[in-house]
């Protein structure tokens, strides 16, 4: 059992957390912590610490003003770089690794995504200023937690709560709504998000419409890969969450289905694929996730290959079928056409005929069409839509008579289509 005094100190030391005495943070502590100022770990390394999870980045607040971290840095011969310093926050790069050092601070006034602040030196405020009790931890140098807000006993119970009042906490910034169903969907385990949280999101959803679609974005990708999405994403939907964000239908089944295909091929988890498999069902649907999302061009024409060609795909039509589509959609569209029409399909994660087709691209590269301009201009054939005629005519009989290499099968071909 952990015990807390007053202070927030926990009894509890953190026992994943090798970075705490290797690399470059003990050097960065070494000059931020001490000469009557302190200086913690904060949030997510601390949680994912407690979880036995490697940490994905590490912040650090400190008593320090922000010119008196700057000074400091400096005169380490550390490079700090003022990304938000008007609220608090010095990133410090040391041995090319880069640490967000923050200001301990207070909210005075908040509107919406910003917020004025102000600087202190009481680490309960600056913990309850944050999201949720599971990100508001900080640990000391020699890993000890510190937790005033109850984040323990709601890791323990993998529960995602927010701090205080859950309607003011979004009302600070929207975007808590998403994050408060991605955090779920990492750490939760159970099917039913916190019940006083869960009200609050949808009392201020109306509040999503505010937030920049990059932001979106950014949460909803990694909504898409955390390990309970599947039962969150229904608790979205049931919430009428999920309709304001994608601005269109949701289709709940296939997501699950993609994500025990993924595994069946040994495919990593796809945050574009398993939104392709929520979402997209026609090209139109890769159109409007990517004006509403802001998504990158490469992810909009996944989504698009995708609504396009998954319809084409079936083990029923063999092999041969199968190479003509790898060839003419390449191996990232081809696999992500076929996951998702396995998704669709009423074909379980352990089918041996979806298995072979969708991992046609281990088995087989396709080659490169061996017939060239000169071979048909040596025919006859002059520069210009006739050519292009030509070489399309003969590429199709190419891919159907299966990719020969034979010379004497290439002329064949090369004269019917130019006859």
């Amino acid at each position: 059992m952990t015990t807390h005094t007053s202070t927030g100190r926990t009894d509890r030391k953190l026992k994943h957390a090798a970075w705490l005495s290797e690399g470059a943070l003990p050097l960065l502590l070494d000059v931020l912590d001490g000469q009557g100022e302190e200086a913690r770990v904060v949030g997510g390394a601390v949680r994912n610490a407690l979880l036995g999870l490697p940490a994905q980045e590490i912040d650090i607040a400190t008593t320090a003003l922000p010119q008196e971290v700057v000074h400091r840095v400096q005169m380490a011969g550390f490079k700090p770089v003022p990304t938000g310093i008007e609220h608090g926050t010095i990133t410090v790069v040391v041995d090319k690794t880069p640490f967000e050092v923050t200001t301990l601070r207070q909210d005075v006034e908040t509107y919406g995504r910003h917020a004025k602040v102000a600087f202190g030196r009481d680490w309960r405020a600056d913990a309850e200023r944050r999201d949720f009790t599971i990100n508001a931890f900080s640990a000391t140098r020699d890993g000890t937690v510190y937790d005033y807000v109850g984040g323990l006993a709601d890791l323990a119970a993998r529960r995602v709560r927010f701090i205080g009042d859950p309607k003011q906490r979004i009302e600070e910034d929207y975007l808590r709504i998403l994050r408060f169903f991605r955090f779920h969907a990492a750490y939760g385990t159970s099917d039913h998000p916190d019940r006083e949280g869960l009200i609050a999101c949808i009392n201020c959803r109306a509040g999503l419409d505010q937030l920049s679609r990059e932001r979106v974005r950014m949460e909803l990708m990694k909504l898409m890969v955390a390990p309970h999405a599947v039962p969150t994403l229904i608790a979205m939907s049931d919430a009428g969450l999920t309709l304001r964000v994608l601005g269109g239908v949701s289709y709940l089944g296939p997501f699950e289905n993609m994500a025990k295909v993924e595994a069946a091929v040994g495919a990593a988890p796809d945050p574009v694929r398993r939104l392709g498999a929520l979402a997209v069902w026609v090209a139109e649907d890769a159109e409007r996730l990517w004006h509403k999302l802001r998504l990158a061009n490469a992810e909009h024409e996944r989504l698009a290959a995708m609504g396009e060609a998954w319809r084409r795909f079936s083990p029923a039509q063999g092999e041969q079928a199968a190479r003509a589509l790898l060839y003419r959609l390449g191996t990232i569209h081809f696999t992500d056409a076929a996951l998702l029409a396995w998704a669709h399909s009423q074909a379980t994660a352990h089918d041996s005929a979806w298995l072979a087709l969708a991992t046609l691209p281990q088995r087989w590269t396709a080659p490169v069409f061996p017939l060239k301009a000169a071979d048909f201009m040596a025919r006859g054939v002059e520069k210009g839509p006739a050519l292009g005629a030509a070489m399309a005519a003969a590429e199709a009989a190419w891919i159907a008579a299966d990719f020969p290499q034979d010379q004497k099968v290439l002329d064949e071909i090369a004269d019917s289509a130019v006859h």
